[in-house]
């Protein structure tokens, strides 16, 4: 090996453990403190604490009650991706298929939600959820997710059924197949690797937020994590240990979530790459 390329590949290697580094040092400092005593952390926020202090997660989970908002969260986010993906690709089948202004215009429609910023309709959205009795319920929560996301996954769908050959579904047609039988046996499992990207992409954009459950869930038995965690640092502000195992204990499920299924978000990706 040459010097050049020699001192390219040191580069190289220099310039991807500086941003491993970054990435990794947020995670690096949360956990380790998480692990502290309140005067360990006090002492020094970067070093590793004398002895691993697991009680800050046993008292932040009792404190929190972290099975209730756990439960919470997984109820809104799953009910609320299940309905996003039920109707969006059927939604999506149909605009992608059916050639009209009317489809046209809808699809525009549905963009549209992406330019108005949510900040500018949450006073509206409050106000409807007020009136239909949706205020405090999580059903409510899950329904105003569907109006607020699906828009995405219909765009995410769209593209990805423009890829797929009419060819099939005409071959279906001849013999004798109807509409829902040629989406639900054929279009259907062939979305499976952007369903797997939408999946993660929206149930991490439901988990973490905030502002919608600040919003519309009022007692503490409604809480989901994010919101808990935010009380909970206003009730234990000084607890830094406490608020940081908060912190990690709301994160474990999307990054378990996000390892065991990155194969499909990869695979979804390329897929519509390749065929696109």
């Amino acid at each position: 090996m040459s010097v050049e390329k020699l001192l390219k590949t040191i580069l190289i290697y220099i310039i991807l453990i500086i941003g491993v580094s970054i990435f990794i040092a947020p995670f690096y400092f949360v956990i380790i403190n998480s692990l502290k005593t309140n005067s360990e952390y006090l002492v020094s926020k970067l070093v590793l604490p004398s002895s691993f202090y697991v009680d800050n997660y046993v008292a932040t989970i009792e404190m929190m009650k972290y099975g209730k908002t756990l439960l919470n969260s997984i109820v809104i986010t799953a009910f609320s991706v299940f309905g996003i993906l039920v109707i969006a690709s059927m939604a999506a089948y149909k605009i992608a298929r059916t050639k009209g202004i009317l489809n046209t215009i809808l699809f525009f429609l549905f963009l549209s939600v992406f330019v108005v910023p949510f900040q500018s309709v949450m006073i509206p959205i409050v106000v409807m959820a007020r009136r239909l009795s949706l205020m405090n319920k999580l059903y409510g929560m899950v329904l105003v997710y569907l109006g607020l996301v699906s828009p995405t996954a219909i765009f995410l769908y769209r593209g990805f059924i423009q890829t797929i050959p009419l060819s099939l579904e005409e071959c279906a047609q001849i013999d004798g197949a109807s509409v829902y039988q040629i989406f639900f046996r054929i279009v259907l499992p062939l979305l499976k690797p952007i369903t797997s990207t939408i999946i993660i992409l929206l149930g991490l954009q439901i988990w973490n937020d905030f502002l919608l459950p600040l919003l519309m869930l009022q007692t503490p038995k409604n809480y989901t994590l994010p919101l808990a965690t935010m009380r909970f640092f206003q009730t234990y502000n000084t607890a830094w240990g406490n608020i940081l195992a908060a912190t990690v204990l709301s994160s474990i499920p999307m990054i378990i979530l996000f390892f065991s299924a990155q194969k499909q978000i990869v695979q979804g990706v390329t897929s519509g790459a390749i065929k696109g």
